[in-house]
């Protein structure tokens, strides 16, 4: 077995540290990155300070991850050394249920492996991309175009799919009003792809602050949340309200802003539960959904996409030792709009 270089969580309220984690021999279908960068995820925090349900510490967490084939098994044809691949939030699935038969491994019916943090195929549990070097089933390894700065392209695999597959399902395009509540990793993400749709975009966020950033990345129009009359002028305006917020908002007051047969889909996920009145939905027949990630077929996809349409999120590059701090800012929301990390950094 290899041993690599990572960092990990000892523990929900403990600093990442450096450590020493090994990963499982490559086996015949298997293929081993070398990790080049990996992206910060606030699923990442939450994860690791048990938000979202007890995990086994130490962790590595991580699962926006780009890299170079280092080694293929026996019988890999779709990958080959020095490719440049990626991995994104998952690693396996059962591949037999409707759900993964229809391409949507994230939606697997008996669970699928997480990319950190599930009980992987040999019983052990999974480990992330704050790591030198990964092993994954060459089912679950994306190609990076090259189009895509390589650094960059790592907040694609949770960040940028993550908006991508509600957009495609409830159709943005021409024609289609949509919002984005918030401006932060994943927000700034959908403000872009949503453009490159087609679709008239409005930024709903907190305050004006970053409402140049929003016009620049593809907005048409900005407006703050923490002004009242904002869900007054917009109500009944939009045909897809996308929420990539991480705590609790009112909805009531967002689905307000839906036209007839609007949608609002949550991508965030609060640990608090969100209360809803019904009487909102009859009014213009509005749906209320939520979305995950997305299966590999989309995920490739949505890489080619980005590729085609010259979208690379944006990011602020560190070293592994800044990660704790990076953290921090990420809480904070002081990141513009991702963090990604040198893996050459954890040697």
């Amino acid at each position: 077995m290899l041993t690599v270089n990572a960092y990990a969580a000892p523990a929900s309220d403990a600093p990442l540290e450096p450590v020493r984690i090994t990963r499982r021999d490559v086996g015949p279908k298997d293929v081993l990155i070398e990790i080049k960068y990996a992206g910060i995820c606030h699923s990442d925090i939450h994860t690791v300070r048990e938000e979202w349900g007890p995990i086994k510490h130490p962790l590595v967490v991580g699962h926006e991850i780009v890299g170079l084939v280092a080694e293929v098994g026996s019988e890999v044809t779709k990958h080959a050394v020095g490719d440049r691949v990626g991995v994104g939030c998952l690693v396996n699935s059962c591949r037999e249920c409707e759900n993964c038969v229809a391409g949507e491994e994230q939606y697997c019916l008996n669970g699928n492996v997480g990319t950190y943090g599930s009980v992987d195929r040999d019983g052990t549990i999974t480990q992330g991309g704050y790591s030198t070097h990964v092993v994954v089933d060459e089912d679950f390894v994306l190609r990076v175009p090259e189009a895509l700065d390589f650094a960059a392209a790592a907040p694609l695999l949770c960040a940028g799919i993550t908006t991508y597959s509600p957009l495609r399902h409830w159709e943005a395009g021409p024609g289609k009003r949509v919002a984005v509540v918030g401006m932060g990793g994943l927000g700034h993400m959908a403000v872009k792809l949503a453009h490159a749709m087609g679709a008239e975009v409005t930024v709903l966020s907190r305050s004006l602050s970053k409402k140049d950033d929003g016009l620049r990345l593809g907005a048409d129009h900005y407006h703050a949340t923490e002004d009242a009359t904002t869900f007054e002028e917009l109500k009944n305006s939009f045909d897809l309200i996308v929420n990539p917020v991480s705590a609790p908002i009112d909805l009531g007051a967002y689905l307000g802003l839906l036209r007839r047969n609007g949608t609002m889909v949550n991508v965030g996920a609060p640990a608090e539960p969100l209360p809803l009145t019904v009487f909102t939905l009859f009014r213009n027949r509005r749906s209320f959904a939520g979305s995950s990630i997305g299966g590999i077929r989309e995920t490739q996809e949505m890489l080619d996409f980005c590729a085609e349409h010259g979208i690379n999120p944006d990011t602020e590059l560190i070293d592994a030792s800044y990660i704790n701090e990076a953290w921090k800012r990420v809480l904070s929301s002081d990141v513009r709009y991702r963090f990604v990390i040198d893996a050459a950094t954890f040697a």
